[in-house]
């Protein structure tokens, strides 16, 4: 992994490690608002991230290390400002902190990957991006003992937050270059074709990523007759499942691009429709892991593609940002299928949005079935 990627899984676990716990730390931090009111704060982390993205993607270019260092710190203290607010108002403004800081360091982390990868010639993607689902899995349950121990909702945001600035520090020893490289690859409209393609299809990833998230637990709960401990697994099984898949990912050199189209593809239809249809919680878990499995390293390869490709970052920082909208989708997708066809049925319906990824490996041109890195 090298002393490049170090530093960058590092950053990528804490940041992961903020999110784990913040599931766990949800039900202590309602304030007293109702249902409706909690879901329009949440929102605010989806809205204040995508145009930070944008604004990100400008000015890291060129100066990644120094980038990642500023938005990792920012994201630390906007993790911190959530332990005083008092009202669902106040919930609402910092929490469009955190989404600016989190959409940023999304962007910042992967174009500081991206250089790396270039400049190491070594494939980093998989192993940083593997970093953050591992965190989330460790975080929340050891926020959930934390809190059943008595520590406050305060003690543990701001444990949280000097994790992440310990991550920050890491960044001192990340060796990349700065200033703008030599432009490469895709150019004018056709870059934007490209991250158009790529962007849509990572959408439609986490897509599916996120309603597994949200909604699988409701799934096993209220379709499948599961307890609360075994549908609680459900998530954890899905992050672990797209785990391995990176790590697999990322032990296998010689798979292309067109190889996760394919996998990802076929397995994202047949794992969620597994899921969604399966009838019982055995055949649900495994559907989850199925797609998790399959899904996992898709992402990361796309993101190393535009990378290669493009060494100015305009490509990963826009292909990043369109794949974002994904997580603003979803929730009101699984809720329109709902009032339709019920919650199995929607999420076996999600499963569909895999379907363009094969398409994605039958339009793929053979120049670009090289190996993604050595």
């Amino acid at each position: 992994m090298g002393e490049r990627g170090i530093p960058l899984i590092a950053v990528s676990a804490a940041w992961g490690g903020f999110w784990g716990s913040w599931s766990a730390l949800l039900p202590a931090i309602q304030l007293g608002a109702s249902t409706a009111d909690l879901g329009l704060a949440l929102s605010a982390v989806p809205v204040g991230a995508i145009p930070a993205m944008a604004v990100a993607g400008r000015l890291a270019g060129g100066r990644e290390r120094t980038a990642l260092i500023a938005v990792t710190v920012a994201f630390a203290l906007s993790v911190a400002a959530i332990a005083p607010a008092g009202s669902p108002v106040a919930l609402g403004l910092t929490l469009l902190l955190v989404g600016m800081a989190s959409g940023a360091l999304d962007i910042a982390l992967n174009l500081a990957t991206g250089r790396a990868e270039r400049e190491s010639g070594r494939r980093l993607f998989q192993a940083v991006h593997a970093a953050f689902p591992v965190a989330v899995i460790v975080a929340a349950p050891a926020t959930g003992l934390a809190r059943s121990l008595g520590m406050s909702t305060g003690a543990v945001l701001v444990t949280a937050a000097v994790i992440v600035i310990a991550s920050s520090l890491s960044l001192t020893a990340l060796r990349i270059g700065r200033g703008l490289p030599a432009a490469g690859g895709a150019g004018g409209r056709r870059r934007w074709r490209v991250a158009l393609v790529l962007g849509a299809l990572a959408a439609c990833v986490l897509i599916i990523e996120n309603s597994v998230e949200q909604w699988s637990v409701l799934l096993l709960e209220d379709h499948r007759g599961a307890s609360a401990l075994v549908a609680s697994a459900a998530p954890a099984v899905y992050m672990a499942a797209l785990t391995l898949g990176r790590i697999v990912a990322h032990a296998l050199p010689r798979l292309t691009l067109r190889t996760f189209y394919l996998v990802s593809g076929v397995g994202g239809v047949a794992g969620m429709a597994l899921a969604g249809l399966g009838g019982s919680v055995l055949a649900s878990m495994a559907g989850f892991a199925l797609t998790g499995l399959a899904l996992g390293p898709l992402v990361p390869a796309v993101l190393s593609r535009a990378a290669a490709d493009d060494a100015s970052g305009v490509l990963v920082s826009t292909v990043s940002a369109i794949s974002y909208t994904g997580f603003v989708i979803s929730p009101l997708l699984v809720a329109a299928l709902t009032a339709r066809v019920g919650l199995p049925g929607a999420l076996a319906a999600l499963g569909l949005l895999a379907v363009p990824l094969v398409a994605g490996y039958l339009g793929v041109r053979t120049e670009n079935c090289r190996p993604l890195r050595q």
